[in-house]
């Protein structure tokens, strides 16, 4: 798929350097019923939210940032950025808001986002995705969009400020900007107990 058209509305960074990483990891994991928090359940000897944190940190894109609301048991990379997102609840934009605003700090001039139950992304894929220079750029895996997003300086003020959709709506509104990249790995999220019980036991999926 070709590289989405530039906007003229969107002018003015350029977008040749600095890469933040940004993990999304408050959601309240409601629909896991196991024990403790589904990010903090162990898939193939490593927590969830290690394994997803550990691609982002294995791809070498740059500094990365991990936005958690409750209190988790696995402890993140002393490298990490750790931002507590106490609005957490309202809904992801709230924690998508907290991440980019890590990564303004850093002065990054575009975001990878990526999500914290998401343990079979790869580090190629955050790779490919960072690497791309267009104003989003989004993972596929067969066909299908999933994580990683690359969200480009310049987008960010077009993001919802607030409820549970995060960047959908804005790559669902602005098509125009948005590239598809298809990557290797897997999308899955670890929702339910299910969940954690098929990928504990599964030796076909990539992963990090």
């Amino acid at each position: 798929m070709p590289p989405a058209p530039e906007d003229s509305s969107l002018a003015g960074r350029t977008d040749s350097s600095s890469v933040v990483a940004v993990i999304l990891a408050a959601g309240g994991g409601t629909r896991f019923r196991g024990p403790g928090h589904k990010l903090d359940a162990q898939v193939r000897d490593r927590p969830v939210l290690e394994r997803a944190v550990g691609a982002a940190l294995g791809a070498g894109i740059g500094p990365v940032v991990v936005v958690t609301g409750q209190p988790l048991a696995t402890a993140l990379h002393p490298s990490v950025v750790h931002v507590v997102n106490d609005r957490w609840a309202e809904g992801q934009s709230t924690s998508l808001a907290a991440g980019l605003a890590a990564a303004d700090h850093l002065d990054a001039e575009a975001a990878v986002i990526g999500l914290g139950d998401q343990p079979f992304v790869t580090v190629d894929a955050w790779r490919r995705v960072a690497g791309h220079r267009g104003a989003i750029a989004i993972a596929t895996y067969h066909g299908r969009r999933g994580h990683p997003v690359r969200l480009r300086r310049d987008t960010w003020s077009l993001l919802p400020a607030n409820g549970d959709e995060g960047a959908r709506a804005l790559l669902r509104n602005r098509p125009d900007l948005v590239t598809e990249l298809p990557c290797e790995g897997s999308p899955i999220d670890i929702d339910t107990e299910e969940d954690l019980r098929r990928w504990q036991s599964s030796s076909s999926t990539s992963s990090p």
